[in-house]
């Protein structure tokens, strides 16, 4: 399933949210080709998404999450990366 949280890291002078797939990496990266969403906007296990675009990648199909929820349903699948320290 395609996941999405809402737009509330804020970088860049704009608001980010997270799309994500809890099934697989070939999912995530199938539906961003198909809305668009360039290459360059993954990050290890999602991709950042501007607020504007947020509503689109709703109706496209991406269920809205919390972003807890979102971290959660990444780690319980096995597709969490998190950043190295």
């Amino acid at each position: 399933m395609i996941l999405i949280d809402p737009p509330a890291v804020e970088r860049y002078g704009r608001r980010w949210s997270h799309l994500a797939s809890d099934t697989s990496y070939d999912e995530l990266h199938a539906f961003a080709r198909a809305l668009d969403i360039p290459p360059r906007g993954f990050d290890r296990d999602h991709y950042d998404v501007p607020s504007e675009f947020y509503d689109a990648v709703v109706a496209a199909g991406a269920t809205p999450v919390t972003s807890r929820e979102l971290v959660a349903r990444l780690t319980s699948a096995g597709l969490r990366r998190r950043k190295p320290r």
